[in-house]
């Protein structure tokens, strides 16, 4: 069944009876609709060059809910409901009684879905770059303090302290048990490094 904003009726779609599998009929002065099995469903009447269907006479009100198309806003609902699911599929369900309280209605996708057009989007990974930015190692440290996490370690560390050399890739961790304990194991850290190699840190990012 078609809206027609303005229209006092609704407009018959024999399309989507028939993709029921209805069959549809029709003769000099009356319109009927059949089942497979031939049990009549609906009938309707001939005026000047229209054929109209009085609702009143349906005598089985579920193979005729399956064309009645789902407003917008029901349709959409269903969709969101069912984790963005697309709308053959939901059509199939309804048609099939799957889903415990979906409507026997024809969803219709009127417009984009913004969430589903952003999970499908993609794009070009970043370029790896074949030359560190350093020259020599210690040059430049990458660090990270990650935490709390949600379940401490045997030790009670909730917090992760990473750290990178540049040049080398080189990575040390180191486990915290506050935010507060990061100076200190810092200081700790560069000191012994920098005994450790001779050299000297130049950049801490």
């Amino acid at each position: 069944v078609y809206y027609v904003e303005g229209l006092n009726y609704n407009l018959f779609s024999v399309g989507q009876f028939c993709d029921a599998d209805l069959e549809v009929a029709f003769r000099k002065s009356t319109c009927f609709i059949h089942d497979l099995k031939g049990n009549d469903l609906l009938s309707g009447s001939r005026g000047t060059d229209l054929y109209s269907i009085t609702l009143q006479d349906i005598n089985s009100p579920n193979p005729i809910s399956l064309v009645a198309k789902a407003t917008s806003s029901q349709a959409w609902l269903w969709h969101r409901s069912l984790s963005h699911l697309n709308f053959d599929t939901i059509n199939l369900l309804s048609k099939n009684d799957i889903v415990v309280g979906l409507p026997k209605l024809k969803f219709v996708k009127d417009h984009l879905c913004s969430s589903c057009e952003l999970g499908k989007a993609n794009r070009k990974s970043f370029h790896t770059k074949l030359n560190p930015s350093s020259k020599r190692r210690l040059q430049l440290l990458h660090m990270d303090l990650c935490g709390p996490m949600r379940v401490a370690s045997i030790n009670g560390k909730r917090y992760v302290l990473v750290i990178v050399d540049d040049y080398s890739r080189y990575t040390w961790t180191h486990f915290l048990r506050s935010k507060d304990e990061t100076p200190k194991v810092l200081i700790d850290f560069l000191r012994l490094i920098q005994r450790g190699l001779q050299d000297q840190v130049r950049v801490v990012r």
